[in-house]
């Protein structure tokens, strides 16, 4: 059963792991994906082959989920694509270890702006969107759904991963 049929969905972080895995198993329940990327290309294409080789409806589009402008040229790209969005996935992430005390702002930021501002970025630019469209006749209950994933790192750190931990556990 298609549970998802007609329903758009947005991965962040999709073109490998946990994203393409999540990707692939919603497009087998019938939705049109977004498999986001900010690396590899090659990679999310791949996805998006093997999406439809399956007879799943998939785009690959590049956005650094921490950039505000990316972010939003890629939900402008993908409602030019699939119209809307029901469902985002912020899978997005990013590790940058050091010890605690030899940390680099850089390397603190880099990993929170992923990990954490990326994810309210999306998920604001979802909500946007869900709100405008209302409650929908596609098999929901409601206007749209958002995901994050995160990690067992965010209550069993581990050393060198305090930024990791930081964002995961936010």
């Amino acid at each position: 059963m298609k549970r998802l049929k007609g329903q758009a969905a947005l991965v962040t972080g999709a073109n490998s792991g946990i994203g393409e895995a999540v990707a692939k198993a919603l497009s087998v329940e019938g939705a049109h994906v977004v498999v986001n990327y900010v690396a590899n290309e090659a990679e999310a294409q791949r996805v998006v082959q093997e999406i439809r080789k399956d007879n799943g409806t998939a785009l690959a589009l590049y956005a650094d989920v921490s950039k505000e402008g990316d972010m939003k040229n890629m939900f402008n790209e993908m409602y030019e694509c699939f119209g809307t969005i029901d469902i985002l996935v912020n899978n997005a992430g990013m590790q940058r270890d050091a010890p605690f005390i030899e940390m680099k702002l850089e390397e603190w930021r880099s990993v929170i702006d992923v990990n954490l501002t990326g994810s309210f970025l999306c998920a604001r630019e979802a909500a946007k969107e869900f709100i405008r469209k209302g409650v929908g006749s596609k098999g929901s209950l409601s206007s749209g759904k958002i995901v994050f994933i995160s990690s067992v790192h965010e209550v069993i750190p581990w050393a060198r991963h305090c930024n990791y931990a930081a964002s995961k556990g936010a």
